[in-house]
C-alpha cells in the first residue's frame, strides 16, 4: 500500500506525514511532552513493525528496480472527537509511530489543528538545520578540480 492511497493524495498532509516520519524519534517525543494539554487517543491499529520493498530508478527516469527491504512501524489511531491519524516511520520505534499517527489526527482536528502544526514546523525547522548543518560539513570537503592547458613553447 503506497503512502498516496493511505493519506488519498492530499499534498498538505502528505507534508506534515513526511515532516513526522522523518523526524528524530526523541524530537517528535520532546515535542510531544512539551504539549500543556495532550490529546488522549484510542489506537486502531496497535503500532506493528514490518518491512517494504524498497524500489528505485536509475537516473530517476530508467527502469524500476529492486533496492531492498526496510524496516517500517505503523500505527493508526482515533481521536475522541473521532478524527482517524496514520503514522508510518522508517525503523521500529512504534512510540515514534504512535504519536505521528496522534500528530497527524490533531491536524484535522478544527480545535487541535494549531497545536499540531506548532510541533510540525518545529520538527520541520530542526530538520531543516540538520540538512544545512550536512550541505556545510560538504561544502567544507569539496575539491574543484580544473583543467590546465599546456602551452606549447615556441622552437
Amino acid at each position: 500500500m503506497s503512502l498516496e492511497t493511505v493519506v488519498g493524495g492530499a499534498p498538505e498532509r502528505r507534508r506534515w506525514l513526511s515532516v513526522l516520519a522523518k523526524a528524530m524519534p526523541r524530537e517528535l517525543v520532546e515535542a510531544w511532552e512539551a504539549l500543556k494539554e495532550r490529546p488522549t487517543f484510542t489506537a486502531l491499529r496497535n503500532a506493528e513493525t514490518g518491512l517494504v520493498l524498497v524500489r528505485g530508478r536509475m537516473g530517476g527516469t530508467g527502469d524500476a528496480f529492486n533496492v531492498g527491504e526496510m524496516t517500517v512501524t505503523r500505527a493508526a489511531v482515533r481521536l475522541p472527537e473521532g478524527e482517524t491519524g496514520v503514522g508510518y516511520v522508517g525503523g521500529r520505534d512504534k512510540r515514534h509511530a504512535e504519536l505521528a499517527a496522534a500528530v497527524d489526527a490533531m491536524m484535522q482536528s478544527p480545535t487541535l489543528r494549531e497545536r499540531a502544526q506548532e510541533i510540525v514546523e518545529q520538527l520541520a525547522r530542526q530538520q531543516q538545520a540538520r540538512r544545512e548543518a550536512a550541505a556545510r560539513k560538504a561544502a567544507a570537503t569539496r575539491v574543484d578540480f580544473f583543467t590546465m592547458v599546456r602551452m606549447r613553447s615556441p622552437d
